[in-house]
């Protein structure tokens, strides 16, 4: 076995380590690998020309990130902050349930890419459900404020792994069909994404509920904030 082309893996972490360009630290692996593996530069100019073709929706992505840094530069967290803290009685885990059933809703039809964590945690819910908290705690200080930031980004974890399970064209459940298959055992896509309604629902059940108890324990946190003396933020 040639292990030469897991120098590829000494590059991006000597790369990212010290803080370069990662587009240019992961081309920098790729090209590490396929060298040291004996492709021709013409072989890995197919092999990346290639990888580009089968993952084109990755576009989206590129093309969105610029469009949310220059909307988060004009003031979007600031705007989307204002706009809840107007809404009275709108507590984080209520809005963080909210977004909840949207998400997992959405990618039960293969929608996954309605939500993410660059396109919608970061930008939109982090700063609405630290709008609803102000809202209803007034300020709150900075250790309380990345729990609420982890847990919109669990949120959203939640709500895409248990809804794109129901989708029967999602690569999960057709390697599941595969599996089965394997072992002489005949399931269609639609019986297994069918017998994924029951977890997501069980899923959501069980994240609104603790979104229910984050509540709780976030009015009692500030409540041991304030008596405590600790800083919040402006």
């Amino acid at each position: 076995m040639n292990y030469w082309p897991l120098l590829a893996v000494v590059v991006v972490v000597v790369g990212f380590m010290r803080r370069w360009n990662p587009v240019l630290v992961v081309m920098a692996a790729a090209l590490t690998a396929g060298l040291t593996a004996g492709m021709s530069p013409q072989q890995l100019l197919t092999e990346i020309g290639e990888g580009f073709a089968k993952n084109r929706y990755l576009l989206i992505i590129i093309l969105t990130l610029p469009v949310l840094g220059a909307l988060e530069r004009a003031g979007l967290r600031e705007h989307a902050q204002q706009w809840i803290a107007r809404r009275h009685g709108l507590t984080p885990g209520r809005l963080m349930t909210l977004y909840l059933a949207v998400r997992q809703s959405a990618a039960a039809m293969g929608l996954t890419s309605l939500g993410g964590h660059p396109q919608t945690v970061r930008p939109l819910l982090a700063p609405m459900a630290e709008g609803a908290a102000r809202a209803v705690h007034g300020a709150i200080g900075p250790k309380l404020r990345e729990r609420l930031r982890a847990m919109a980004a669990a949120t959203d974890n939640i709500g895409l792994f248990f809804g794109e399970d129901i989708f029967i064209a999602f690569g999960a459940v057709l390697l599941i069909q595969g599996l089965y298959a394997e072992n002489g055992i005949v399931m269609e896509p639609l019986h297994i994404a069918l017998w994924g309604i029951p977890t997501a629902i069980l899923a959501f059940a069980i994240h609104a509920w603790r979104l229910h108890r984050f509540d709780k324990r976030m009015a009692k946190a500030v409540n041991d904030e304030k008596s405590a003396g600790d800083p919040a933020d402006d």
